[in-house]
């Protein structure tokens, strides 16, 4: 059953736990940052959370309005996706990703969602702003999404692109090792964890995105330190 705990304090901080402060419940929120997605979906994406416990978790964000239930395509059963109330909830999360680069790995096995990554590239790459636009396909855990690169900024969406320069396919830690170093792109390509589909060069140029980004007036650090947003450097 859903909780009803509260810490009886009348601080926001406090209200704000009482809210989305239960185990897996940012992590739920975190995977609808994107895209919508039926149960199943935010199943896969938490593989250690239970069926009941990740049922509960929704019952309460729904609750609180957090998140609510949305048709899909007429042919997909209910989905979840964020109120505006929840998507408010981005900034913090990408702030607490910052913060959490520096704890301790946990012990394997661990997981890594198609969503984090997508997280993390669309909001530390930064392309060359003179650059002609692109769009890109990825495929990552048997989902697709537009990433597309323009003016500066790389944005990540779901479905099909209507026009790419070039497809990627690879499991999320895959594609993490890439944008950590662009360079085990062959290798991956050659030991058949990652397929690439029309022009090589564009997938390089996405992820150098993020390993050597251009640099802006509102950038500080350097392109390592830059990993510790949302999904973080997993080789580190």
């Amino acid at each position: 059953m859903p909780t009803s705990r509260s810490y009886r304090d009348s601080c926001g901080i406090a209200r704000a736990l009482d809210v989305v402060g239960e185990r897996w419940a940012l992590l739920v929120v975190r995977e609808l940052l994107l895209a919508p997605q039926r149960f199943s979906e935010l199943r896969h994406a938490l593989p250690h959370v239970s069926s009941n416990l990740l049922a509960d978790r929704l019952r309460e964000l729904e609750h609180n309005g957090v998140i609510r239930r949305g048709l899909a395509p007429a042919e997909d059963p209910r989905v979840y996706e964020l109120t505006e109330r929840g998507r408010a909830l981005e900034p913090i999360l990408l702030a607490l990703g910052d913060w959490g680069v520096d704890a301790p790995q946990p012990p394997p096995p661990t997981a890594l969602s198609a969503t984090s990554v997508l997280i993390f590239l669309q909001h530390a790459a930064r392309p060359d702003p003179a650059a002609p636009p692109t769009n890109c396909r990825l495929e990552l855990d048997g989902r697709v999404w537009t990433v597309r690169l323009a003016s500066g900024r790389v944005q990540v969406q779901p479905g099909e692109p209507a026009t790419a320069a070039a497809s990627l396919r690879a499991e999320p830690k895959t594609l993490s090792a890439m944008l950590a170093d662009p360079a085990t792109l062959a290798t991956a390509c050659d030991d058949g964890s990652a397929a690439v589909v029309g022009d090589l060069s564009v997938i390089g140029r996405l992820l150098h995105a993020v390993t050597d980004p251009w640099p802006t007036g509102e950038q500080t650090g350097t392109s390592q330190e830059r990993h510790s947003d949302m999904a973080g450097p997993h080789t580190r």
